[in-house]
C-alpha cells in the first residue's frame, strides 16, 4: 500500500560515496526542481495518471510487472491496478481485493500525517527525505532531471529513492526505489491528465457495484 502511493513520487539507479549514503543536508539545486514539481501539481483540479510498476531482484531480472491508474481530486483519490481498488472521499478509505471480493473499510488519519498520493506530489520531500541533484540525462528522447533522495527515517525498507523529473514539464517521469534487502521496484507515469473532472461519488466504494462483497470495518 505505502509503496504504491509512493509510486507518484520517485527513479534511477546511481553510484553513491559514503558520504552520500548519510547525508545531512539538502541540495539548492534538487529543492528548485521539486518545488517545480509541487507547484505543477498544485494547478491540477483533477488530475489523473495512468502508471507502469515493475519489480526486480537485486541482478535485475525482473520478477513482475503491472499497469495502474490513479485518480485525484481535492483529498480524494482512487487507485486501480490488477486486482485492487483503493478508494477515498478524505474520510474513509476502502480497500477492495478482487480475488478475495472483499472490501476493507479504515477512517482517514485526522491527524493529517498519512501518506496519501497527494502529499506525495506537493512538499513532502522536506520532511522525508534528504536530497540531491544528480544532473539531467535522457530517457525515452526527453530531458530528464535525476534527484536523488535518502529517507531520514532509517527504519524504512528502502534506502534510496531516484526520481526523474520531466524537465520540459516539471512533471515525475519515473521512479526507482532501492530496497535494502537489494531488490528494486520502478513507477513510470506513462501519461498524465491534469484535468479529468471526475466526480466525487468516483472515490466512494460503492457495494451494490459489487455483488456479494465481504466488508471488514476497520472504523
Amino acid at each position: 500500500m505505502k509503496k504504491l502511493f509512493t509510486l507518484l513520487m520517485l527513479a534511477s539507479v546511481v553510484s553513491v560515496n559514503a558520504q552520500d549514503k548519510n547525508p545531512t543536508t539538502n541540495d539548492p539545486s534538487a529543492k528548485k526542481i521539486l518545488d517545480a514539481v509541487s507547484t505543477k501539481f498544485k494547478t491540477y483540479k483533477s488530475p489523473q495518471a495512468n502508471f507502469a510498476y515493475k519489480v526486480e531482484n537485486a541482478q535485475g531480472k525482473a520478477l513482475s510487472s503491472k499497469k495502474g491508474t490513479v485518480i485525484m481530486k481535492g483529498n480524494k483519490y482512487k487507485v486501480m491496478m490488477d486486482g485492487m481498488e483503493i478508494f477515498s472521499d478524505g474520510k474513509t478509505t476502502w480497500n477492495y481485493d478482487k480475488s478475495a471480493n472483499e472490501v476493507t473499510v479504515n477512517s482517514v488519519d485526522a491527524s493529517g500525517t498519512a501518506m496519501t498520493p497527494q502529499k506525495l506530489l506537493t512538499n513532502f520531500y522536506d520532511k522525508d527525505f534528504y536530497y540531491k541533484y544528480n544532473g539531467e540525462k535522457k530517457d525515452g528522447g526527453k530531458t530528464v532531471q535525476e534527484i536523488e533522495l535518502t529517507p531520514t527515517d532509517k527504519n524504512k525498507s528502502f534506502h534510496k529513492v531516484y526520481l526523474l523529473v520531466n524537465k520540459a514539464t516539471s512533471t515525475i517521469s519515473s521512479a526507482r526505489f532501492l530496497e535494502k534487502t537489494g531488490s528494486r521496484y520502478t513507477y513510470s507515469i506513462t501519461s498524465l491528465n491534469g484535468s479529468a473532472n471526475a466526480k466525487d461519488a468516483v472515490f466512494i466504494f460503492d457495494k451494490n457495484k459489487y455483488p456479494g462483497v465481504e466488508v471488514v470495518d476497520l472504523r
